[in-house]
């Protein structure tokens, strides 16, 4: 028995990120901010960013203050490539190192096809996949010229899924899931690369949308018979991140409550 117990000791130190630092974009609120927080209780310093400073910075001061490790806010437009290279800047001129790269920020809303103009498509494009793909470029000399790293990227079930309406965000979410998988084989060894997908997140952005109908048939649409919490997806980025997921490369975790469909179909209509 206490010998197992020591392992499982053992098991939980494997999460610890001790003396690491990361960065973590669209920090301010739901799976951003939840992530950052998470990380940091694992004992890793932030690098956080957004667009909204006073959030960004809320977050910041209470990420500092709950768990004592140094947090950075970078307010920035995420969109603008010219943004990202401040970000690795700070990781290295404030901490001397960077060792995990959270790609959080990201969304579009769906549009029925024939109002998704090639403009929307590749703006999609742009803010899911090339912003990802540019500030892991980027971070990819400092994490090399330390310790390696791993970076994790956040698409979604709808990248793999299908229903009317996600044209733009689910073709941006897997070409973001493939990409991971690319660039994993790029980095490997000395960098990991993985993605987690998350189902529906109940997030403030998520209730100002749903009325208490929708939220339940959604719920009894989801085979875990409930909405996921912003938790289920940063412990998930916590282990992808920390030694405890030192085996995974280029692969997929799907935190989605099991579903297999999307749980809320917009119910378009037939073209006509």
């Amino acid at each position: 028995m206490e010998g197992r117990l020591r392992s499982a000791t053992m098991l939980t130190d494997r999460l610890r990120l001790d003396g690491r630092a990361a960065i973590v974009t669209g920090a301010s609120r739901g799976i951003g901010a939840a992530t950052a927080l998470a990380l940091a209780e694992s004992g890793a310093d932030l690098v956080v960013s957004a667009r909204n400073a006073g959030d960004l910075s809320e977050l910041a001061g209470k990420v500092g203050s709950s768990t004592g490790r140094r947090v950075l806010a970078v307010p920035a437009d995420l969109s603008d490539l010219g943004s990202l290279p401040p970000l690795v800047e700070a990781a290295k001129s404030e901490f001397g190192r960077l060792d995990v790269v959270v790609n959080n920020v990201g969304g579009t809303m769906p549009r029925p096809f024939l109002d998704t103009s090639p403009r929307y498509l590749e703006a999609a494009f742009h803010f899911n996949v090339t912003v990802a793909y540019e500030l892991t470029r980027l971070a990819t000399p400092v994490m090399l010229s330390g310790d390696g790293g791993s970076v994790v990227n956040v698409a979604s079930a709808i990248g793999r899924l299908v229903d009317r309406g996600y044209v733009a965000y689910g073709t941006a979410k897997a070409a973001l899931i493939h990409m991971t998988r690319l660039v994993a084989a790029d980095l490997a060894p000395r960098i990991r690369v993985n993605v987690v997908a998350p189902g529906a997140i109940e997030t403030d952005a998520l209730a100002t949308v749903l009325s208490e109908e929708m939220r339940q048939t959604m719920i009894s649409m989801t085979p875990a018979r409930r909405l996921g919490h912003v938790d289920d997806i940063a412990g998930a980025i916590v282990y992808l991140a920390s030694d405890a997921g030192s085996y995974l490369t280029g692969k997929v975790l799907e935190v989605d409550g099991g579903m297999t469909a999307p749980n809320l179909p917009l119910g378009l209509p037939d073209l006509t």
